[in-house]
């Protein structure tokens, strides 16, 4: 099976031995995780605070 590298589109074939999939090669993977590390990239919803995210009864410093 062939499916295109999420950053630059090449084909990549879906294989166990693709060490980098979906990602054609290392350069585009780490360029995907750049973006997310940035905020370029982002799963949609609300952004929720540090405080809400702790569990209750925790104070947060």
């Amino acid at each position: 099976m062939q499916v295109n590298c999420p950053t630059c589109q090449k084909p990549v074939e879906w294989v166990a031995t693709s060490e980098f999939r979906p990602f054609c090669c290392e350069r585009c993977k780490l360029i995907d995780l750049g973006e997310w590390a940035s905020g370029e990239r982002a799963i949609p919803g609300e952004e929720v605070s540090p405080q809400e995210l702790q569990p209750k009864g925790y104070e947060f410093d």
